[in-house]
């Protein structure tokens, strides 16, 4: 959180002054139709000193609840009325993707990939350069809003870096039910953030186009719990009985057929427990799947057919 941040507060030539609240946009961008897209940016700043926060959803167009929770989040009294310090709101990055519901940007590619972006680009890479050129310089850490890909239910979660005592030391304070240590990716909004000293932490909770009701009250309360932390809001939210996650792994199917998992989400095995059978369609059990070693489960596929080789269950171990 040593980054320096631009001494004028404007995103894109829109100047936000101390005490106003602004809803400005990013940019624009055309599509074949000639159509203009817009990406909203919700500003609200107090007039006293503060961190800057940035709170971000919609990355992909089919995680629909880390837009709830920020949607959740905007239209609270409190948010408005910030005691000190800023926060920057995006509910949907990926615009294109969210309007057709998908992951991918219609060329087929990863939004959370094109970073940090160019601005003769493609689509993602000029929303990519945008976000790092008007946004990043101004915060001072944020928080990234996701959920499991396509039929895959995490276990409400939030991801950092453990290497980096700032990262951790958020992590802990919004009080997800697990923190897992993640490394970066190359082309990710986090790592580039990263490079400018701008600790961006990942929230992920239930599955894509399915909103799923812990997740998003647990996304809401950890983003309160920050606030009041700050001294930005007063908001008395307890906190969680956390989990470290210092390493995870994924058990696989060995057999094809149809999965039934066994014991809940977010919950504790030990080595050799079962934890879910894949049954032929004809009757029999062809595998009973055994935690090789003892975690917590942070993810299950959904998916009742499966075939030799899916992942299954992710399960996180503490150090």
């Amino acid at each position: 959180m040593r980054g320096k941040k631009k001494s004028e507060f404007s995103i894109n030539g829109t100047k936000i002054e101390k005490g106003e609240n602004r809803r400005v946009l990013l940019n624009r961008y055309e599509l074949p139709t000639n159509s203009i897209i817009e990406i909203p940016v919700h500003v609200f700043r107090s007039d006293q000193k503060g961190p800057v926060i940035l709170l971000s959803a919609g990355m992909h167009g089919d995680e629909t609840n880390g837009i709830e929770i920020i949607r959740k989040i905007i239209t609270r009294k409190e948010i408005s009325e910030l005691k000190c310090g800023s926060i920057i709101a995006i509910p949907v990055i990926n615009i294109v993707s969210f309007l057709f519901g998908s992951r991918e940007l219609p060329d087929g590619r990863d939004m959370n990939r094109c970073f940090p972006g160019t601005k003769r680009g493609s689509l993602g890479s000029r929303i990519a350069n945008d976000l790092m050129k008007h946004i990043i310089p101004l915060i001072d850490f944020g928080f990234d809003f996701h959920t499991g890909g396509s039929k895959i239910n995490n276990h409400p979660q939030i991801r950092c870096t453990f290497d980096f005592p700032d990262n951790l030391k958020l992590a802990e304070i919004f009080s997800a039910p697990l923190i897992i240590n993640s490394s970066y990716r190359e082309g990710t909004l986090r790592h580039e953030a990263a490079k400018k000293e701008k600790p961006i932490l990942v929230f992920e909770g239930g599955e894509s186009l399915r909103f799923d009701y812990l997740s998003i009250n647990e996304g809401v309360n950890g983003i309160l719990r920050v606030l009041s932390h700050f001294g930005m809001i007063d908001a008395n939210i307890p906190k969680n009985p956390v989990v470290k996650l210092a390493k995870d792994y994924w058990v696989r199917a060995d057999e094809s057929g149809l999965f039934h998992a066994t014991i809940p989400n977010g919950s504790h095995v030990r080595e050799g427990d079962m934890i879910g059978v894949i049954c032929n369609p004809y009757g029999s059990i062809d595998q009973k799947l055994i935690a090789p070693k003892s975690g917590w489960i942070v993810g299950v596929n959904n998916q009742p057919v499966v075939h030799q080789g899916d992942a299954l269950v992710h399960i996180g171990m503490e150090e």
